[in-house]
C-alpha cells in the first residue's frame, strides 16, 4: 500500500513532475478514485497561514469522493518560524485516510540530499518516501535521451541522441549552469521529432535533429569569468551572448569585477613569494583545483593590465 507522503528533492523539474504523477496514479488506483490536486508555493510571508490550512485539510477525513492531494513547493519556507514548522510537522503526522501530501524541494545540482532535513526526516519517520529528482550530468544527457526515446518507441539512428544532447548544451559542464528544465526541453524536442517520423517511420537521424532542433546552449557565469581570466576573447563573447538575455547586467559586472580583483590579489601574493596553497587559503579559496585555475589565469595578465581592466569595469 502506498503511504500518502512523498518528499522530492532535486534540480530536475520534469522528473519531479513525473514522480508526482506516478504517486497520484498509485493512490488513485488503490483508493478507487483520483485525489483532488492542489499545488501551492510556500513563501515566508504566508508560511503560517499555509501551514495552518495544510494541517486542516490533511487532518480532515474524507467523507465523499476522492480526498485531497496537496503538492507544496519550496517547503523550506515553512520551517523558518517555530510556529509554522510545528504546524507542518503535525500535518505530516495527522494525515487522514484518503488524503496525501507531497513536498517538492528544488536543490542545487551538486546537493547530496534535501536541505530541509528536519521535514524530510519527519516524512520518512511517518512512513513516507524520500525521492531524488536530479537532472542528468552533462555527460549523461545523451544516454537519458536514448532511454526516453526507447520508452516512447521512437527509433533513433546512431548519433542522433548525441547530436540532440550537444544542441541542448551537453558540452557546457560549468557547475552554475541552470539545468532544471533541460530534460523537459529534451522531451519536447523528442515530441517534435516523433511527429516527423510518424509520417515515414524511419529512425530519426542526426540530420533530422540538426534541421529541427535549435542550438540552445545554456549560459554560465563561471564560463564567462574563466574565459576572461584566460584571455580567450572569442569564448568570452560567446559566453556573454548566452548570458546577457537571462542575467541582469549588474550581476555580470559584479562577477567580472570580483574575478579581476581576485586575480590581482592572488598575483600579488604569489609575486611576494607566498606558496599557492598559502596564498589561496588567505583569500578564502579552499578548493585546490580552483586555486590552480586562478593561478594560471593570473599569469596571463600583468598587474597594469588587470588594473586597467578593473578601471574599465568601473566606468561601465
Amino acid at each position: 500500500m502506498t503511504v500518502p507522503l512523498l518528499y522530492i528533492h532535486g534540480d530536475d523539474e520534469l522528473l519531479a513532475s513525473r514522480l508526482v504523477d506516478r504517486f497520484a496514479l498509485a493512490l488513485a488506483t488503490e483508493l478507487g478514485s483520483p485525489l483532488e490536486r492542489s499545488e501551492v508555493l510556500a513563501e515566508l510571508t504566508t508560511a503560517g497561514v499555509l501551514a495552518g490550512r495544510l494541517l486542516e485539510r490533511m487532518a480532515t477525513p474524507v467523507m465523499f469522493g476522492g480526498g485531497s492531494l496537496a503538492i507544496v513547493s519550496n517547503p523550506g519556507a515553512l520551517l523558518r518560524s517555530n510556529a509554522s514548522r510545528d504546524t507542518i510537522l503535525r500535518a505530516v503526522e495527522l494525515i487522514a485516510p484518503g488524503n496525501a501530501l507531497v513536498f517538492i524541494e528544488a536543490t542545487k545540482s551538486n546537493a547530496r540530499g534535501p536541505a530541509s532535513r528536519r521535514l524530510a526526516d519527519a516524512v520518512v519517520a511517518a512512513g513516507g518516501r524520500l525521492a531524488a529528482a536530479m537532472a542528468p550530468r552533462p555527460s549523461a544527457i545523451g544516454a537519458w535521451i536514448e532511454t526516453e526515446a526507447r520508452e516512447r518507441g521512437l527509433r533513433l539512428a546512431p548519433g542522433a541522441a548525441r547530436e540532440l544532447a550537444e544542441r541542448l548544451g551537453s558540452r557546457v559542464t560549468d557547475g552554475d549552469v541552470e539545468r532544471r528544465h533541460l530534460t523537459r526541453i529534451a522531451s519536447m524536442e523528442l515530441d517534435k521529432l516523433d511527429l516527423l517520423r510518424s509520417v515515414d517511420g524511419r529512425p530519426v537521424s542526426p540530420d533530422d535533429v540538426r534541421n529541427l532542433v535549435a542550438q540552445t546552449t545554456p549560459g554560465s557565469v563561471w564560463g564567462l569569468t574563466d574565459a576572461v581570466g584566460e584571455r580567450q576573447r572569442g569564448r568570452a563573447l560567446q559566453a556573454l551572448d548566452r548570458l546577457i538575455e537571462a542575467t541582469p547586467e549588474p550581476v555580470i559586472l559584479a562577477v567580472l569585477h570580483r574575478r579581476i580583483v581576485e586575480l590581482l590579489e592572488l598575483g600579488d601574493r604569489l609575486a611576494s613569494g607566498a606558496p599557492l596553497p598559502v596564498a589561496a587559503r588567505a583569500m578564502g579559496i579552499t578548493n585546490e583545483y580552483r586555486a590552480r585555475t586562478m593561478s594560471a589565469q593570473a599569469r596571463n595578465w600583468t598587474t597594469l593590465e588587470l588594473q586597467a581592466a578593473l578601471e574599465g569595469l568601473l566606468d561601465l
